[in-house]
């Protein structure tokens, strides 16, 4: 079965990236805006299956292009549709904390559920729950780790401690300093509200003259990796970088943690912005083609 990977234009690079490493053509998807507000999708028909690529940061608008977009692929010859989502939105919001509040989680996969015949992501924010699965039955959902692009990153650096800013980032803490045989260390957070929180680590001592490296899935205004850089600097770390799978903050927030202390921000290219300078491509062809997703391919 003939594939192609399909592009929206803010996803070109890494989509091109992903296509090469596959060896598949890629085709870019045309988006158009109405005055009031509506979307014009248009795709180039391809019949076999079709990949499709983009990250839902900002998703309200992006969700329903993407909808637009499977259908157009379906309507044009596309005998699958895969959904290729780096950052997968929507995912953080998993039961009702106060009585009417919708669970976005459950809604949103299930709507990507009906629309795709597989998907594939990076890191979502899961809580509660294990697996995508969960979130979208019956659909062949997979989720990927980062830690092996963010590992690669890290191992460059000397003497380095890897540090997590609360006990959410452990995880990701773990696989990438245990290959490495790195020092590690785990702050406890306690959150006042959405841009306040308060933090503390545990064996700060360790990283007196040496540099940290804060890992993180996702950055969203950087508050509490600000609050953590500040901590560690006045544990004695000589300096301070981030790395993270997903940066979601703006240009304001990024000059904010770089005033704060932060030498360098890096993240995967999930997300389009200054600080996606680790490509994702290798991973996720990888899965692509372990998933067996391409096994009709000529």
């Amino acid at each position: 079965m003939a594939a192609t990977v399909h592009a929206f234009p803010e996803s070109l690079e890494p989509a091109r990236q992903l296509a090469t490493r596959l060896g598949l053509e890629l085709s870019g998807v045309k988006t158009h805006r109405f005055p009031d507000g509506e979307s014009l999708v248009q795709v180039e028909p391809r019949p076999g299956l079709a990949i499709l690529f983009r990250s839902l940061d900002n998703p309200n608008t992006k969700l329903v292009e993407l909808l637009l977009a499977a259908a157009a692929l379906r309507d044009n010859h596309a005998r699958q549709v895969i959904l290729v989502v780096p950052y997968l939105g929507y995912m953080r919001q998993d039961r009702a904390f106060e009585p009417g509040q919708a669970v976005s989680q459950r809604v949103i996969g299930a709507l990507l559920a009906r629309h795709f015949d597989a998907l594939l992501t990076v890191d979502p924010h899961l809580h509660r729950i294990s697996s995508l699965s969960e979130v979208m039955p019956g659909l062949d959902a997979r989720s990927i780790s980062a830690a092996p692009a963010l590992g690669s990153f890290v191992k460059q650096a000397d003497d380095v401690v890897l540090a997590g800013p609360d006990s959410e980032s452990a995880q990701w803490v773990k696989a990438i300093a245990t290959p490495l045989g790195l020092d590690t260390i785990v702050g406890e957070k306690r959150r006042l509200g959405d841009r306040e929180v308060e933090l503390a680590f545990s064996g700060i001592a360790k990283v007196a003259g040496r540099p940290v490296v804060l890992v993180d899935d996702v950055i969203a205004s950087g508050h509490t990796i600000e609050v953590a850089a500040r901590r560690l600097l006045d544990g004695g770390a000589s300096r301070v970088e981030v790395v993270t799978t997903h940066c979601l903050a703006n240009r304001e927030d990024l000059d904010r943690l770089h005033r704060s202390g932060i030498a360098r921000i890096s993240s995967t290219d999930s997300v389009p912005g200054p600080a996606a300078v680790i490509p994702l491509a290798g991973l996720l062809a990888d899965a692509i083609v372990e998933r067996g997703w391409l096994a009709d391919k000529p």
